[in-house]
């Protein structure tokens, strides 16, 4: 008899032993869990970040300012088809030109029918997303002041404003 008390208490302590490591198992998972998840909750999330406007990168020149502006020459109004692979698109603008010295004036108004077949090529050779944007914008009118100051002798295209433009 005391052989089978001895089996019978023998097995117990056993699966007492099973019960405690499983027990301790389940313990450790369930902390480490809650220990990840306590972290990723207290994660500080991460800060957006900030969208420049380009609107606002644009200088803004100070109208209190005395500023030394050159003489100018408007370039009348022009119609221009733009690289595009779905449809048609076209340009309609105008310009004005502000010159360093009077004295280029004259060279300007002679020399108008290449400052207008120089412009023409330039926008023409542009896709239409180029030009959609400020920096397309930007990137024209000084590829337009460069070509135009290649060929003046007297002077130098200071400026070009955009004074119509239409992309469509």
């Amino acid at each position: 008899m005391a052989e089978k008390k001895k089996e019978l208490v023998e097995p117990q302590s056993g699966s007492k032993k099973k019960l405690f490591l499983i027990i301790g198992l389940i313990a450790v998972v369930l902390l480490a869990g809650g220990g990840t998840a306590a972290f990723l909750m207290m994660k500080k999330a991460p800060e957006p970040k900030e969208t420049i406007d380009p609107a606002k990168q644009v200088p803004v020149p100070d109208l209190n300012q005395q500023a030394d502006i050159g003489p100018q020459v408007n370039i009348e109004e022009f119609i221009v088809n733009i690289i595009s692979s779905d449809t048609a698109h076209y340009v309609k603008a105008s310009l004005t030109v502000e010159l360093t010295n009077p004295e280029v004036k004259a060279e300007v108004e002679k020399r108008m029918p290449q400052m207008r077949d120089a412009i023409l090529l330039l926008i023409g050779n542009k896709t239409f997303e180029e030009l959609q944007d400020l920096q397309g914008k930007k990137q024209l009118k000084a590829e337009i002041t460069s070509k135009i100051n290649s060929f003046l002798k007297t002077g130098k295209v200071k400026a070009v404003y955009l004074t119509n433009f239409v992309v469509q």
